[in-house]
């Protein structure tokens, strides 16, 4: 066992710190979504129901991504600006979930408020034509 200490340092202690970027197949990604949506539906009576249990699991998955990827890029550093805040979506959570950067920012026309209810909270009132807009492609 000692000579683990004295052959000098041992792998592990030669590993970065920073985690390399690894991906993942496509099919054990079906696999475990296929699974994940047929344990939820194993436990529901109504669509509603599974879709509250999916989005639930979804929420879950997606703050821990995102506590990852600020503390990964940004060390810790949370954005306050919302031009940042849709950079920082733009170019690195949209690179980790899809393996490129967004194209480009779409704007929508909306008016944007901030208020405070049980922490801040950002209203986005968007413009008619956007609402009509996604009612005709909800249509669809």
């Amino acid at each position: 066992m000692e000579t683990r200490f004295t052959k000098g340092k041992s792998a592990i202690l030669e590993r970065p710190l920073t985690r390399p970027k690894t991906e993942v197949s496509v099919s054990a990604f079906a696999l475990l979504f296929s699974e994940m949506v047929q344990y939820c539906q194993s436990r529901v009576y109504s669509v509603s129901e599974l879709q509250a249990r999916l989005a639930e699991m979804g929420q879950g998955v997606g703050v821990s991504l995102l506590d990852v990827l600020v503390l990964r890029e940004k060390n810790g550093k949370r954005e306050t600006k919302v031009l940042n805040i849709l950079l920082f979506i733009k170019v690195s959570v949209w690179k980790s979930l899809f393996g490129k950067e967004a194209d480009k920012l779409d704007g929508f026309p909306a008016k944007v408020t901030v208020h405070w209810h049980k922490g801040t909270t950002l209203m986005i009132k968007f413009d008619e034509a956007v609402i009509a807009r996604d009612k005709a492609l909800e249509g669809r």
